[in-house]
Order: C-alpha cells, then structure tokens, then sequence
C-alpha cells in the first residue's frame, strides 16, 4: 500500500477469529455477530488492521502463526493483543460484564463494584493502546468498537500518540441517575470526551451521555442540531453521533430467497403443520427478556384460548457465558419456565412452546426467519437489536409482524411499522401477538414492507459511511480496494 495513504484500523475487545482449543488441538474459527459482519467488507483488501484479543489465554500458544493464514484469507492484517487469564477475568468478566454490561442496561441491581475490576480494566485498556499505537500511523483513522475499550484515546494521549480516533458505544447509555452510581463516572466521562467523536444508537442514548457530561462538567455546550452535534467541554471540543448500527440487508435476504433455505423453510412449516410460528431468537443473556416473553406466551394462552393448537412459540436460544453462575442460573429458570408452559397447555399433537438452547447454522437460522408469521422481539433493554432487522429482511414474502420491545434502540427507526411492547407488561404482549395473529394480509404485508424497505436504506454499509463521513468527511469507497494484481513493467 502507498505510504501516506489513510487506512482504518479497527480495534475491539475481541478479533473476526477465534482460537479454539478442540482435541487438544488450537483452530481458528471465523467470529460471528453484527461487528464481524459490519466491519469485514471495510477492512478486506483495502490496507485494513483489525486489533483485538485472540480468546486465547495460554502463552505457548504462536497465535500469530494460527492467524497468518486467516489473515490471508481475510483480505486484511490482524494484531493481537495477548491477555492472561488474570487480565481476561479482571477487565472482561469483571468490570466490563459485571459493571458497565448491566448497568448500561439499567440492572444495576446486577453490578459488582470491585475496586480489582476497574484496574484490571485500565491495565488492559493501556495494552491495547500500546499496541494501537505500534501497528498504526499518524494518517491512520482509529475506530475504537464498545465498553470493553473505553479508554483507548485517554492512553494514547497520555503517550503523546496522535491519532485521529473515533469511538462507538454498541450497547445502550444509561440515564444520568444510573450512570451516576457507578464509582469511576467522572473518570469514565473523562476518557470518552478524549475522543474525536463519538457514536451511540440512538439519538437518546447520546441525550443521555449529554445529561451525564453536564451533572459532571456543567459548563459543557452542546452546539448544531440533526444526528452529530459538537461539544465544548473545558479546552475540549469533539463531536457526538447518532450512527444505528445494521445489517447487510442483500445478504439475509438473498440467503432466504436460495432454494435449499426456502426448502428448510417450507419443511419447518410443515413439521408444524402449518400453524402460526411466533419466533423469538437471542443470546441467552438476563437483558433480552426471555423469561419474561415465555410468560407472555403462557397469558396470552390462558386468555385467549381459541389459540390453542393454532400457533407455536420457538425460542432458539444462543449459547453465551456458560461458565459464569448467572448465566446458568438463567438458562435453567428457561428451561424450568418451557416446561411449566408445556405442562399446562399440551395436548396429543400439539406443544406449545419450542426451546433449542444451541448454535444454529447461519442458513437454518434463516430458515426460521422465513418462516416465522411473528417476530418476537423483546428485550428488556437493548443498544440495537439486529435480530429485528435480520427478521424483517428475511421475510421476503411480506407476510410477517414484528413485535418489538420499546426499550430496543430499533425501535427508535421501526415504531412507526413494528408493533411496539413494553416487555415487562405480559398482558401487553398477549395482547399485542393475539392483534398481530389477527390482522389482515393487507395490514401485514403494508407494515412490513415498510419496514423492510427502513432496514434495506439504512444498511450496514450506509452505518459505517455515516460513521466514517462524520469522522473524516470520508466514505467506504475512499478507502479503495488495493490492486492485487501487479504488471510488471516492461
């Protein structure tokens, strides 16, 4: 790549590919979610780094050997940053998911202050950046992703690193009078206005970063109107966005239109015999709401019993942190809950409710999708929630309704077409699957195509251009893929 020509570099808690130790063999297993699909096609034969912890904790292992031929593949270079299995359960278990995760998600009553926590994070947080530091260049733009790495432009800073260095916050930020009871709030606002800009999902959630920025700096501005505003704060000034993150529209919706996933699709219909299928699809985590939507299943068929036997509820339950206490703790009050359900309500050749706790194949997935009449989407709280968009884009058939939790940040962008619910109110969300299961060809199909066309717009792509654009005035396509091919000349 020509010197002197701006690349990105991406840098979050964990890279695109995991490490994985299976039969007393290390592999390295391509890495899932919304940030892998997001930042994969901007980072591929454009120059890109991606910086990141590998998800190993062994110092034996050449993770950098492991990764070369991935990198390769990949189209782009990826860095690790080693941690130790002391700095892993400090920074990521401990302060990271046990304090910022539920208090952003307004469950403080779930958080553990520990003082080790929060050095443990700035510990990693200076490793990070020391690596940020090595692997970029001056013209370089650094895109730092999530709470796991908050502190990234403080510590660059702090080592005379000039860099220009934009951050985006993926989960919710909470209202000043939960971010008030964490111990390190002033010092946290201290690190997040270091950055260049700064991005969150919704226009609320940047509200209320303002609302904490002025408890602590009252003499902080606000300037300009519209999704980013400019901020004085002190001798500071940077700027604050509201960038909702997406998917790759084309992508979900071309899988779900491939003969073998509609073939799945069409199967999983007749499997169950063609009765209604309200599907709910999450990572098993306390902030999505599960146990409380199974509930909603067992009132809305406790009042209106003219469904029984016509509808299915399937929960596809993602695998998360199955070692920690909570989480399986979680899993087993599901599970507990499904049966309760069940119990109450099954007949010969009719169960209710259908719970798989595994990993599902992207195509299966998809498959679900497609078939489903009703998306149930309700997390008790959620920064986005793509699981909404993925569900409208697969629905090619225009047939569906999206039922979704007010408290998701989706709901900012899909109110107007999604029937929208409080997740703790059960009678609500009874309420509003019954009116979604009643409502005409003509009513879904005007909603959903809305909705589609909403999450077709407004792609993953148009996420990073509208990030990129206000942190550089810069779009994808200036970041032009490098030539592969060279002639040599004659």
């Amino acid at each position: 790549m020509e010197s002197g020509m701006q690349k990105l570099v991406v840098v979050s808690n964990r890279l695109p590919a995991a490490l994985k130790k299976e039969q007393g063999r290390w592999t390295v297993n391509p890495g899932s979610g919304g940030l892998v699909t997001a930042m994969a096609p901007v980072l591929k034969n454009r120059g890109g780094t991606w910086i990141g912890w590998s998800g190993a904790s062994d110092p034996d292992v050449d993770v950098d050997s492991l990764l070369a031929d991935f990198s390769k593949e990949a189209g782009y270079e990826l860095c690790t940053v080693p941690l130790t299995k002391e700095e892993v359960d400090g920074y990521y278990f401990g302060f990271s998911n046990e304090i910022i995760w539920p208090l952003f998600h307004d469950l403080q009553t779930r958080c553990r202050f520990y003082p080790k926590y929060w050095r443990a994070y700035l510990d990693v947080n200076f490793k990070f950046a020391e690596v940020v530091a090595r692997k970029s260049d001056q013209d370089d733009y650094i895109w730092i992703q999530d709470y796991h790495l908050m502190h990234q432009a403080f510590f660059l800073k702090s080592m005379g690193v000039k860099r220009n260095i934009g951050f985006f916050l993926h989960i919710p930020f909470p209202t000043p009078d939960i971010f008030m009871k964490l111990p390190w709030r002033w010092k946290l606002i201290q690190a997040l206005i270091e950055y260049d800009l700064v991005g969150f999902q919704t226009i609320q959630d940047r509200r209320n970063f303002v609302g904490c920025l002025q408890r602590l700096m009252p003499e902080a501005r606000v300037e300009g109107r519209g999704a980013v505003v400019t901020v004085h704060a002190g001798n500071r000034q940077f700027r604050l966005g509201a960038f909702p993150i997406s998917i790759d529209y084309n992508q979900f919706s071309d899988l779900a239109k491939r003969p073998d996933v509609a073939r799945k699709a069409f199967e999983l219909k007749e499997a169950l015999r063609h009765r209604k299928i309200i599907l709910g699809v999450d990572r098993l985590d306390y902030t999505k709401g599960i146990p409380e939507r199974i509930r909603s299943i067992q009132t809305l068929l406790r009042r209106y019993p003219d469904l029984k036997g016509r509808m299915n509820f399937v929960q596809i339950a993602v695998p998360s942190r199955e070692e920690v206490g909570e989480y399986k703790d979680l899993r087993t009050e599901i599970e507990q809950l499904v049966g309760r359900v069940n119990g109450e309500f099954s007949f010969p050749g009719w169960v209710p409710v259908h719970y798989h706790y595994r990993n599902l194949p992207y195509d299966e997935l998809v498959a679900y999708y497609a078939a489903a009449d009703i998306g149930l989407v309700t997390p008790l709280r959620d920064g986005m929630n793509l699981v909404a968009k993925e569900y409208c884009a697969c629905n090619n058939s225009e047939d569906g309704v999206l039922v979704l939790s007010e408290f998701a940040g989706a709901a900012a962008q899909l109110q107007k077409h999604a029937y929208l619910v409080n997740p703790y109110d059960m009678d609500g969300i009874a309420k509003g699957i019954h009116r979604a299961f009643h409502w005409s060809k003509e009513e879904r199909s005007l909603h959903m195509s809305k909705l589609r066309e909403q999450v077709r717009k407004n792609n993953i792509f148009w996420w990073v251009d509208s990030f990129l654009q206000a942190g550089i005035a810069k779009t994808l396509g200036d970041f032009p893929e490098v030539e592969t091919v060279h002639f040599e000349q004659v």
